[in-house]
C-alpha cells in the first residue's frame, strides 16, 4: 500500500475545506454520518453524496459528485473497494477537487495511481476523524 506522509494529510486537513462524502446517507448508524459531524464540528462543510441524495447535518444531499454545483476540496469516499475507483475517477473529472480520500479498509491501489498520477492528493485507508487528533491535537 502507498503511504502518504503525515505532513501531506495535515495540509489536507487544515486547508481543505468542503468535503464530499460520497456514501454519506441520513443512516446515524453508519460511518459516514459520525465523520461527517466531525468534519463539521471542526468548521468544514460537508456535502453528502448518496443515492438518496438526502439532506443530512443540514446539507442539501446529491446523487453524484457531478452534480454538486461548487467547488468541492476532497472527495471522501465511504465505499467498498471495489467501488472506490469510479468514484475516483468521478472525481477527477472535476478540476476543483484536489484531494480523494480513501476511508479505512478503502484500498483501490489502481485508482491512487490514477490520482496521483493526474497530480492530485490521495489519502488511502485512513480517516479523518482519526488523523486530526493524531495530528492536529
Amino acid at each position: 500500500m502507498s503511504d502518504i506522509s503525515d505532513d501531506d494529510i495535515r495540509q489536507v486537513l487544515r486547508e481543505s475545506e468542503v468535503w464530499a462524502v460520497v456514501g454519506l446517507g441520513d443512516n446515524p448508524a453508519r460511518p459516514a454520518y459520525g465523520v461527517a459531524r466531525f468534519l463539521q464540528s471542526q468548521g468544514k462543510r460537508i456535502v453528502p453524496v448518496h443515492p438518496s441524495a438526502a439532506t443530512v447535518h443540514g446539507e442539501p444531499g446529491y446523487r453524484t459528485l457531478a452534480e454538486i454545483p461548487f467547488p468541492v476540496d476532497v472527495a471522501d469516499v465511504f465505499r467498498r473497494s471495489e467501488d472506490a475507483g469510479a468514484i475516483a475517477d468521478e472525481a477527477l473529472a472535476r478540476d476543483d477537487i484536489s484531494t480523494v480520500w480513501f476511508q479505512l479498509g478503502v484500498v483501490d491501489e489502481a485508482a491512487a495511481e490514477r490520482v496521483r498520477a493526474a497530480g492530485r492528493t490521495m489519502v488511502m485507508d485512513h480517516c479523518p476523524a482519526i488523523e486530526w487528533p493524531r495530528l492536529l491535537g
